[in-house]
Formats: structure tokens, sequence, C-alpha cells
């Protein structure tokens, strides 16, 4: 393998992924240190009293609007702190799934449109936007289940700082935000390097073909779009609408079967992809054992609210 090829391949993906992480965690540590958290969480404070989340769960989800990394970094060290434990960790990052699905929605309907056209674009977006809102409503009646209530004013109640100084909260995030780096790339850069190595050895291929070879399960779909779904496991997301687009415009598959079709493709695909991608830099932000601990969540959980809009859709649709 020589340089030129591994620059492009590895090195300056990683190095974009790490100044992205850096990033995120240094906007995440100056919020908290110049006490802009409780601010934020006022925004989410109805939606997270139904919960009985916490006011940082609130000013994460806030954050996760315009950013995931800084959202995850705010968590990760209010987890530190001890102001968060395991429970209701995974509930928070859970409950950002909504908000990162809108900081990605734009990017998806753009890119669904021009292969499929509209309607069918419009009704595979709504659905998955549909299985994000009964993700949110789920996390917030079991939090409400499980969790003890907050005593009023809790979300607003760190708003004042009679001692804030300007100097002193940029002192403070910039100190942690280098301890935190340094923890970051430690565990980043080899877990990136790892899973790289193992995608050039074959052994995603490997395991996304042995997906796409036992399928039989989809016998119930027409053989086109069983297609689709291989595509979309064996090769990616843009692959299957390119198939989907294709079979669509030459009227070998109604709207019904394609969006069907790309919802099955989307739960069979997502999880591989999650573990290439998520793992490194959550690993790099939490822990690898919490890290691993909230992908599977946050994966299981996804493919089951997709699964009942894929359900409700074939059935009502």
């Amino acid at each position: 393998m020589d340089f030129v090829h591994l620059w492009h391949s590895l090195l300056w993906p990683l190095g974009r992924l790490l100044v992205s992480l850096a990033i995120g965690l240094l906007v995440a540590n100056l919020i908290e240190a110049l006490n802009w958290t409780r601010f934020l969480a006022r925004l989410a404070a109805p939606i997270i009293r139904l919960g009985h989340l916490k006011d940082v769960v609130g000013a994460s989800f806030s954050m996760a609007f315009f950013s995931g990394m800084a959202a995850n970094s705010l968590l990760a060290e209010a987890y530190s702190a001890k102001k968060l434990t395991d429970r209701e960790l995974i509930l928070a990052n859970l409950f950002n799934s909504l908000p990162t699905y809108f900081l990605h929605l734009p990017q998806m309907f753009f890119i669904t449109v021009p292969f499929l056209g509209t309607r069918p674009a419009a009704l595979y977006v709504g659905l998955t936007l549909l299985a994000a809102l009964l993700r949110t409503v789920a996390i917030l009646a079991y939090g409400r289940l499980v969790l003890p209530p907050l005593p009023d004013g809790c979300v607003a109640c760190h708003l004042k700082d009679g001692d804030f100084s300007w100097r002193k909260a940029l002192r403070k995030g910039l100190r942690r935000f280098s301890k935190r780096l340094r923890t970051m790339v430690l565990f980043t850069v080899p877990i990136y390097i790892g899973i790289h190595f193992l995608a050039v050895s074959g052994a995603f291929g490997a395991m996304e073909k042995w997906l796409s070879a036992h399928l039989g399960f989809l016998s119930f779909m027409t053989p086109q779009a069983a297609s689709i779904v291989m595509f979309q496991v064996v090769a990616e997301f843009t692959a299957g609408l390119a198939a989907a687009g294709a079979m669509l415009g030459a009227g070998d598959l109604t709207t019904r079967q394609v969006v069907l079709a790309l919802l099955v493709g989307n739960i069979l695909s997502t999880p591989i992809r999650a573990f290439r991608h998520q793992f490194p830099y959550y690993a790099g932000i939490f822990k690898p054992k919490a890290a691993m601990r909230l992908i599977v969540h946050n994966q299981a959980l996804r493919a089951a609210s997709i699964l009942l809009v894929t359900v409700g859709y074939a059935i009502l649709g």
C-alpha cells in the first residue's frame, strides 16, 4: 500500500474525524464552563420534564440539533462527573436520536428525491421521521416510569452564578478540553486504524456478503425488491437508491414496494455501518465499553422503531 493511497483512505479521513471531534468537544466544554448549559436546557425543559430527565440531558438534546459530537461530549462530561447514571446516559443518548435525525434530514431528502421522485422520497423520509418520533415518545414514557420525578425548578436551578467570570470559565473549559482530548485520541486512533484494516482485509465485505446470502426470510418480496435490499446491505444506501430508482422508472416496482424494500434494507444494513463509523468516535468521547453499550442500545431501538413503521406501512399502505 503506497503512501498516497494510505493518505486518502486512512490518514486524511482520520485527521478530519479527530478535528471534528476536537471542535465538538471544545464547544461542549466551553458551553458547560460558560454556564450556558441550563439556558439551552430551558428550550427542551417541557419535554424532558415529561420523561423525568435531567437538565444536562435537555442541554445535550438542544445541542444535538447542530452538533451530535458536541451533544455526546456534553453527556460524556456529565457522566464522568457522576451527574448521570448508566441508565440516564443510555436514555439521554437515545433521546438525542430525534435532533440527530433532523441534523441529517436535509441531506437525506435531497439525495433521495433525484433517485425516487418527490412522492416516494417523501414517503420514505416521512416514515423514517415517524420512527424517530416514536423512539422519542418511547424514551419519554420509559423515563417517566423508571426515573424519579425531578423537583420543581431543577432545569433552571443552576442558571445564576454570582462568581462568574469569562476568563475563569474559558480557562476551566480549555483545561478540561485538553485533558479529555488526550483520552479521546488515545482510544480513537487505534480503533479507527483497526477498523480500517478490517475493511481493507475484506472482513466487513465478507460479513455483508454472508448477510446478503442469508436473506431467505425476504421471500415475501419480489426478486426486484429483494435486490434493492441486497444492494443496500452489500454496498451502501446510494446503491440501493440507484437500483430502486431504475426499477421504479422502468415500472418494475410500485412506490409501495420500493419504500418497503428501502425500509427493510435500512434495518439490515445500518448496524454494520453504525459500528464501522460510530464506534471510533464514540470510543473517543466515551470509554470503549460505554461506547459499545450505547451503540447497541441505539441500534436496537432504531431497528425496532423502523420495523414497527415498516410493518404498519405494509399493512396499511
